[in-house]
């Protein structure tokens, strides 16, 4: 038995009912990119009834091959990983510290004197338009790129001509190392970078996220404990820390996730693939690029019949998201919303409206049912979509 779960980073379906709180009453990721584009064309989302979603004005066809639905987050977050860790049947009763503004001059002094070099920067930023403000003075001077975001994360940029990306990595290695107890983040993020203020600087595919430990049991904790494989792809790995996973594939884009995707499933095992699409999330929520979001999800749709083609009887589907980051929205930071919930197998029934998931650890307790547990943090949905 084998479930593919794939997280579409960032694709949200509608604001939560408490997301005026998070400054974000009005997003919503898909139909905002819909409308934006005039259109798009995922004719094999649709046919699962990713338009059949509540909510979802757009218009949903007749009879869905898939199982659709819709889940909010109750944790008090919208960021990566407390929309994994729930994902796994973690909920965090207190999110992850953010710092606002800026972090603390305690804390960057310290940062400096561990690391050994100044910082500069320490503002809430978008990651190209901080590199595009402060390329030139870390090129003369060394000194890292630090900035702040809505989450609750310490993002730290080096060009990889001016710090070697190893060294990069160990600099935010001592920088996780920092960011732990009253002062601890979810994630430190090395954000390496190349080019020049000429002709323009861009970011690379060697970034990498410092997690920290789930605080407590997830999913793939009691799955690796059974003997079940958990394939990891994507950044799956750094947001739990390696931990619960027995495979890794540390894919940088959708193309290569994708792929790799297609190649564990056509590969004999039981267990769990986990794989997380980052470019929607990474390369165009963040970047307000309603276009550019438009053109991945038309690319994953092309590619979804590769992945239901290496799918055994048996095997289940679950396409979801693990937080919103609205390109249209103001802001540049993630938007707390629903994230859809698709459900497919040979094996199952078609056409069922799971409707409203009351947390995203429904996906959890369902993959535990699958594979014969119970998973006491939410609802499994596993007798709805049996045939």
């Amino acid at each position: 038995m084998r479930v593919a779960l794939i997280v579409l980073d960032s694709v949200g379906v509608g604001w939560l009912p408490d997301a005026g709180l998070f400054g974000d009453k009005g997003a919503n990721t898909l139909l905002h990119v819909y409308e934006s584009v005039g259109g798009l064309k995922l004719p094999n989302m649709a046919s699962l009834g990713l338009y059949n979603i509540d909510g979802i004005p757009i218009g949903g066809v007749q009879n869905p091959a898939g199982c659709y639905g819709k889940c909010a987050e109750k944790s008090a977050a919208k960021d990566t990983t407390s929309g994994h860790f729930e994902m796994m049947g973690l909920i965090m009763g207190e999110p992850y510290r953010t710092f606002g503004a800026a972090f603390p001059e305690r804390i960057i002094k310290e940062l400096e004197r561990r690391i050994g070099v100044k910082v500069i920067g320490n503002y809430p930023a978008s990651g190209t338009e901080i590199i595009k403000a402060l390329g030139d003075e870390h090129v003369r001077t060394g000194y890292p790129i630090l900035y702040l975001s809505a989450d609750s994360l310490m993002q730290l940029a080096m060009h990889e001509s001016v710090i070697p990306i190893d060294r990069q990595y160990e600099i935010c290695g001592i920088a996780r190392e920092l960011m732990t107890g009253d002062d601890a983040v979810a994630r430190v993020i090395c954000r390496p970078f190349t080019g020049d203020s000429s002709s323009g600087y861009a970011r690379t595919e060697n970034r990498r996220d410092f997690a920290l430990s789930p605080p407590g049991e997830t999913l793939l904790d009691l799955l690796s404990g059974m003997g079940e494989e958990v394939v990891a792809i994507g950044k799956i790995e750094d947001i739990f820390n390696r931990r619960g996973i027995t495979r890794a594939d540390h894919t940088k884009n959708n193309a290569a996730g994708i792929e790799a995707a297609v190649r564990h499933l056509k590969r004999d095992f039981d267990g769990l693939l986990f794989a997380n699409l980052v470019d929607f999330d990474m390369l165009y929520g963040h970047r307000n690029d309603p276009a550019g979001y438009a053109a991945a999800l038309e690319y994953f749709d092309s590619k979804l019949p590769d992945i239901v083609a290496a799918l055994r009887g048996e095997d289940i589907l679950i396409i979801t998201a693990d937080h919103g980051c609205d390109p249209t929205h103001p802001g540049t930071d993630h938007t707390r919303e629903y994230v859809p919930l698709l459900v497919y197998g040979a094996c199952l029934r078609r056409g069922t409206d799971l409707g409203v998931r009351a947390s995203f650890s429904d996906i959890a307790a369902t993959i535990a049912d699958v594979f014969g547990r119970y998973f006491p943090v939410g609802v499994s949905f596993l007798k709805e979509i049996k045939a």
